[in-house]
């Protein structure tokens, strides 16, 4: 088998040595790309005749599929896959698996920051002391007791749970299967009375055809004057404009978004950039340096097992 790592997955040499280093004692032939390149061409000259790919989140197209005519199985160093062309894939009978799991933890410990960054004014009192001021008009609210909202109670909704736990607070969530991990964190709810009744609503739900644009004008303006929303999911799941708005009239309180509708770096023209009351991040909640490590751990794990015989974390087949 060739086996291609189409573009870094941010850990060490080291590591990607260390874990490929059973595969080339098997005989198969393993290349590891150390840039990142979306051009089509590109991608079919590094990828041509592989039999496995390893990737992140680098888009993968109808045509850059069609290019990888030897590809039986693909492993996506991401939790979601909406980046590869779902139809394609399985048109050309390509295996697909995520690396579920491996951002639990750092994009649950983001969506926390945010809200108490906006619940106590961090940065607006940062801002105030070193301007030579103090805390007043500043003073801000506790986590303790809120009622939050969790639309999406997978693996890492869930793990936002367990963390808020800690602050006494009531989760509701909304979830197509709710597993028996999720019911004994929460509650489950319709999304009206979610975003009618939390003082937070926090997205961990996958981009698809039922959530895209889900967040609205009309489901914004269900929410409290007082409440947050936070988004470290996917950006087109909320409507930008619709949001910006209702930061800047005071519709609600604050948000905190780490998405948007394209990869970073963000058009400075962008709605959300220019809101009040936001915290704005280039999608680094799911990029930590345990998590990476977590991430290439599961993704060369996937290919294991899928060598073995046995895949796992598969999404599209």
């Amino acid at each position: 088998m060739k086996i291609v790592l189409l573009e870094p997955l941010s850990v060490s040499d080291e590591l990607i040595k260390e874990l490929s280093a059973p595969w080339v004692a098997a005989g198969h032939t393993f290349k590891a790309y150390s840039t990142k390149d979306t051009n089509v061409e590109e991608i079919h000259r590094r990828c041509a005749d592989a039999d496995i790919v390893i990737e992140g989140n680098q888009p993968l197209p109808r045509e850059a599929l069609l290019g990888m005519k030897q590809l039986k199985y693909l492993s996506v160093g991401f939790s979601g896959i909406d980046h590869v062309d779902a139809v394609t894939a399985r048109e050309m009978g390509i295996t697909v698996s995520n690396s579920a799991g491996y951002a639990d933890d750092s994009v649950a410990e983001l969506a926390v920051c945010m809200v108490l960054s906006l619940l106590r004014n961090v940065f607006p009192v940062d801002a105030a002391c070193k301007a030579g001021g103090t805390k007043d008009g500043l003073v801000g609210n506790e986590l303790l007791g809120k009622t939050v909202g969790i639309i999406g109670m997978g693996a890492c909704g869930c793990r936002l749970a367990e963390i808020l736990k800690a602050f006494r607070c009531e989760i509701l969530f909304s979830t197509p299967h709710p597993s028996e991990r999720a019911l004994a964190l929460g509650t489950a709810a319709s999304l009206e009375e979610i975003f009618a009744k939390c003082d937070i609503v926090s997205l961990h739900c996958p981009l698809n055809d039922s959530t895209r644009g889900l967040v609205n004008a009309d489901m914004i303006g269900r929410m409290k004057p007082t409440a947050l929303l936070i988004n470290c999911a996917r950006g087109p799941i909320v409507d930008s404009q619709a949001l910006a708005d209702a930061l800047n009239s005071g519709r609600i309180a604050g948000a905190g978004v780490d998405v948007y509708e394209m990869e970073p770096p963000v058009p400075t023209d962008h709605p959300l950039l220019n809101a009040k009351h936001i915290i704005t991040t280039p999608h680094v909640a799911f990029a930590t340096k345990e998590s990476m490590v977590k991430r290439a751990k599961i993704a060369f794990g996937n290919v294991d097992a899928y060598l073995e015989g046995n895949p796992r974390n598969v999404k599209i087949s």
